[in-house]
């Protein structure tokens, strides 16, 4: 077992004031990656930035996310209903159901500028078996985003897809959907949009390691090593140490 420090340290950046043409170019930029990593799939998915306090840019419902273009983004409010002028491009589209899972991940972080919602093949596959996503024996996944927990079941579209992510958002970077996808969250599109790879990169990794019989979780003085790092970067989201303790069985 390592005895080694971890030494890299995370930069502290604050979050630069994006204009709205900037984040729609990155919200675009990020539905075409979505479409070509195959992380969604006919008009599944959809990405958001926060543009203000009660103003949201995002993704129209009804859209190969490979297709979309700028002028097709849509600006909504707290109560989903488009605000502000509308484009040659837009004036006859909607906005998809699922923005209520992000309005409640703005909700509960008032600090996050972006929410990217997919369907990663591999971490919905395990979600239908019932396997978590193993944060336990890959310390990239603690140091990176400290645990990747699944939600209860939600029928999509509805009210209840907001009611079984609320707690977790609140102290989670990114979550699997059960039966359904994935929400990750950050600090720009780009930021969500990578969170997602990781998951789905972390939930192919956990397939591969059931498919040859399981694996042993890291030891509990790694696990210490690896939690205080987190604590001591000050990325340790609230009650999120006791989470991964919980779930290392520490």
């Amino acid at each position: 077992m390592s005895t080694a420090p971890i030494r890299y340290k995370v930069e502290k950046r604050t979050a630069p004031i994006r204009s709205e043409e900037e984040l729609r170019r990155e919200i675009i930029q990020v539905c075409h990656m979505l479409w070509q990593k195959g992380l969604t799939g006919a008009a599944d998915g959809n990405v958001s930035a926060r543009l203000g306090e009660d103003r949201f840019l995002c993704t129209p419902s009804g859209f190969s996310k490979g297709l979309l273009n700028v002028d097709q983004l849509l600006v909504v409010d707290w109560d989903v209903e488009p605000v502000g002028p509308r484009t040659e491009a837009n004036q006859n589209l909607r906005p998809s159901s699922e923005l209520l899972l992000h309005l409640e991940a703005y909700r509960q972080r008032p600090e996050i500028r972006a929410v990217v919602h997919a369907h990663p093949t591999n971490a919905v596959a395990l979600s239908i078996l019932g396997i978590e996503i193993a944060p336990c024996f890959l310390p990239d996944v603690v140091l990176g985003l400290g645990l990747i927990p699944t939600t209860e079941y939600a029928t999509p579209s509805s009210a209840e897809g907001a009611q079984v992510i609320s707690e977790l958002i609140a102290r989670c970077d990114a979550l699997v959907l059960r039966r359904h996808g994935s929400v990750t969250v950050g600090s720009s599109p780009l930021e969500a949009y990578l969170r997602l790879e990781k998951l789905e990169q972390v939930a192919e990794i956990t397939k591969i390691v059931y498919q040859l019989g399981g694996a042993a979780k890291l030891p509990p003085a790694e696990m210490e090593k690896l939690i205080a790092w987190r604590v001591q970067q000050a990325i340790m989201h609230p009650g999120q140490e006791e989470d991964i303790r919980a779930l290392a069985g520490m």
